[in-house]
């Protein structure tokens, strides 16, 4: 039986699930529905992002609508136009079997002529966000006074962008008698405030740890020094082959610069910001979706909302400056119960912010090393690999094997492979070879900051088994540990890729690693250890972190890529129409931003058009390595 089945839900609506192949409810999901399914009440339901609070709302609201009465029943507040329309296809693909139920997207970049059309034609529900939807109100173009259900979905995202006195004024424009579902990622004093004044005794719900990051998302970080970022960023992805990510910045110009120069780089980047027009972020958002884009640079703002399937990656190239906001930005990964990482490119002065944000999320860092030109070259051709032996063939190019063989002739297996992987694999180490090791802090910077080293060899294994596999770097160090029955420090600096993985153990263990784990077999396929030939090198410091410390077969100098930009302020990413940034950050001053108007329909296209992306190529290091792009 379908877990769906008992929780109340009618047959259109589980006909509907069916078609979208759910099966079993998620926590929240099985949390909620019942309640709200069986009483009339305000409810207030903590569940961190990806865990699916839509549905969650969805369900039971589709249910309770009456969908011969054409007025106006459910108003869904939502913090993005992106957020406001992916919420509105989902209610209407819940309601595909109930006749005359109509769903309404309110959002600025639209004509709002038209939206109030569709209004009056009969919505029983409006999904909207706040800017545009005060905008209707104070033009009479919609009339709430009379709904039964209010829905503040992703409450402390649109809090945070600003939206408290709009929220405040729809909803003072709203009978008290109607039931508030608030949905929320964490809860801090301003959604806090919202529900003590706009609701009566509501049901709590707590999907893991109150403010908690999720559980599905591993962190770690990876200490630079400031002009070393960008190359830190590039080395990162060349590890991640398969890397499917979000890049956070802090500024709408260094979203802009950084994705320009990984475009120029060959990697399949875009940028999504504020300055962007509608078009152009429906068509960023369109490529991101369609895996065109593999790593989208965004702010903060204009990542909000952002619901895509299978993101690998959620890299911090600068942290924001709120702690709460990191959770957000981490929630874009490890969806739907999947495996994502986290990751924060700092520097030394930033050190602090790890621990402030670990005490928020409820979660430890790991710290780990920028893989060396040695260690990226290995991944790359071990990828290669793992992707000629996966391929599948076609075989209409049985027709031009005859013409393939004559020029081939001649030539022994070995060479054939080594000839073959080399069209792919000589740009990487012929790029790689001229580059410096980015973890270039010796012993004595790092001892500064309380990390002293101590003596311990460390010797580093190749392994057959990764993310395909479902490891992570965290599941996949416990996995090592418990088979190998070895202690809590004993295995670090883990490195999940999609076939294959890397880790270290001291050089005392390395007989009993080669020995247990090249006897052990998982789910019927036998697994595969062998030692590194880059070894990992370095020193573990007194927690059994790996310390950097210097590396084998280094590549030495070489300049970096474009370094941090200085000034962190000026044209810093803001919610549309006079959005408030007065949050004190990891004890930041206090700002008050009200430039720009709120809203969504005043937003302006930039004055030179850009195309898709907003993304003009530059010039950058004509050496670096240009990646094929994604057909």
């Amino acid at each position: 039986m379908n877990k769906f089945e008992q929780l109340g839900l009618n047959e259109s609506l589980l006909l509907a699930i069916k078609d979208l192949g759910f099966e079993n409810p998620s926590e929240v999901q099985e949390k909620a529905i019942p309640v709200l399914l069986e009483q009339n009440t305000d409810l207030v339901a903590l569940a961190q992002t990806g865990t699916g609070k839509t549905a969650a709302f969805g369900f039971p609201l589709i249910q309770k609508i009456d969908a011969e009465n054409r007025n106006t029943q459910a108003l869904i507040l939502s913090p993005t136009r992106e957020l406001c329309l992916q919420i509105t296809n989902e209610i209407k693909l819940y309601s595909k079997y109930i006749k005359g139920l109509h769903t309404v997207a309110v959002y600025g970049g639209a004509s709002i002529t038209e939206q109030a059309r569709e209004v009056k034609r009969g919505a029983q529900i409006i999904v909207a966000t706040p800017g545009r939807m005060q905008d209707m109100i104070n033009r009479g173009l919609v009339n709430i006074k009379n709904i039964d259900f209010c829905i503040l979905d992703e409450a402390d995202e649109m809090l945070n962008m600003g939206f408290y006195d709009d929220i405040c004024s729809i909803l003072s424009d709203t009978p008290e008698e109607k039931n508030t579902w608030l949905f929320s990622a964490t809860m801090p004093a301003e959604v806090a405030r919202i529900g003590k004044q706009f609701m009566s005794n509501p049901v709590e719900i707590t999907v893991g740890h109150k403010n908690s990051g999720s559980a599905t998302v591993s962190h770690e970080f990876y200490l630079v020094n400031a002009r070393d970022r960008y190359e830190a960023l590039k080395r990162l992805a060349d590890a991640n082959p398969d890397i499917f990510s979000v890049v956070f910045c802090r500024t709408k110009r260094d979203t802009q610069a950084i994705a320009e120069k990984l475009i120029e780089d060959g990697y399949n980047a875009a940028a999504l910001h504020g300055d962007l027009s509608q078009a152009q972020r429906d068509g960023v958002m369109k490529s991101f979706r369609g895996r065109q884009i593999q790593m989208l640079v965004a702010t903060d703002v204009a990542a909000r909302g952002i619901d895509v399937d299978n993101v690998t990656h959620v890299v911090n190239y600068q942290l924001p400056d709120e702690i709460e906001t990191y959770n957000h930005r981490s929630g874009r990964t490890g969806r739907a119960g999947k495996l994502g990482t986290s990751i924060v490119i700092i520097t030394k002065s930033e050190l602090r912010k790890i621990s402030a944000i670990e005490r928020i999320i409820k979660q430890k860092f790991e710290e780990k090393t920028i893989p060396n030109g040695i260690e990226i070259c290995e991944i790359q051709l071990l990828h290669l690999a793992n992707k000629i032996k996966d391929t599948e063939v076609d075989h209409e190019i049985d027709n031009y094997l005859p013409a393939i063989n004559e020029v081939l002739d001649g030539l022994s297996k070995e060479e054939l492979i080594k000839k073959m992987v080399s069209v792919e694999f000589n740009r990487f180490i012929s790029y790689y070879k001229k580059k410096r090791d980015l973890s270039s802090q010796s012993a004595g910077e790092r001892s500064s900051e309380g990390r002293a080293p101590q003596a311990g060899d460390a010797v580093r294994y190749f392994i057959n088994i990764g993310s395909r596999d479902n490891f992570d770097w965290m599941s996949l160090k416990d996995y090592l540990k418990e088979t190998l029955d070895l202690g809590r420090d004993d295995v670090f600096k883990v490195d999940v890729k999609e076939g294959f993985s890397f880790f270290n153990t001291d050089a005392e263990h390395s007989d009993k690693v080669m020995e247990i784990l090249n006897n052990v077999q998982l789910e019927g396929r036998r697994i595969n250890v062998e030692i590194s030939k880059n070894d990992g090198g370095g020193r573990r410091d007194h927690n059994g972190r790996h310390s950097g410390g210097e590396r084998r077969g280094g590549f030495g100098g070489g300049r970096s890529f474009g370094g941090e930009r200085k000034s962190f302020g000026g044209d810093r990413e803001r919610a549309p129409r006079g959005e408030r940034s007065d949050r004190g950050g990891f004890g930041g001053e206090r700002r008050s931003d009200r430039s720009e108007r709120r809203s969504d329909s005043s937003e302006r296209a930039p004055r030179n058009e850009r195309r898709s992306g907003g993304t003009t190529p530059r010039r950058s290091d004509s050496s670096a390595p240009r990646r094929p792009r994604r057909s």
